[in-house]
């Protein structure tokens, strides 16, 4: 998940799902309106990575504040996450919002892309399986950084049989 803005509640993230929910919006969409209020209405927020390697795992352990919203971007491969402290609020695909909290762990399939809202301090880890140690290089191979860019790897993979 990427680092976007923080807010004393989280109003805004339940209005910008609620109001992006209209039937024909996609869940992408649903995130890019979220995505869109965040940073026309609230401060930006660091957020403390920690990156992790060892044999063929890229480990990136996120540290986010209580109060933050924040999105995440398109993965490109299946990839596992770690709730291994706090609670969240995360948008799920069908527009609902689900609370999730420690410990928590799921294998997200390819494509996903979260929004959420940290109810309280905390750490959210995604792993892939790579023998890359470059941050930059690993985002490249395992991220995209729209739908569309999403939507023409998964075709390229279907006609190369990948």
């Amino acid at each position: 998940m990427s680092a976007t803005k923080s807010m004393a509640s989280a109003d805004l993230y339940r209005d910008a799902g609620l109001l992006a929910a209209r039937a024909e919006a996609t869940h992408h969409e649903r995130i890019d309106a979220l995505e869109a209020a965040i940073r026309r209405d609230l401060p930006a927020v660091d957020m403390r990575v920690v990156d992790h390697f060892s044999h063929g795992v890229y480990a990136r352990e996120l540290h986010i504040p209580k109060g933050t919203c924040l999105t995440g971007k398109v993965h490109k491969f299946e990839n596992l996450n770690i709730l291994s402290q706090g609670a969240l609020l995360i948008l799920r695909e069908d527009g609902s919002v689900e609370q999730v909290c420690a410990p928590y762990t799921v294998v997200s399939p390819p494509g996903t892309r979260r929004a959420a809202f940290a109810l309280e301090d905390t750490v959210w880890t995604t792993i892939h399986g790579t023998d890359l140690r470059d941050v930059d290089a690993i985002e490249e191979k395992f991220i995209a950084q729209t739908p569309e860019e999403f939507r023409l790897f998964a075709v390229e993979q279907l006609r190369i049989g990948g």
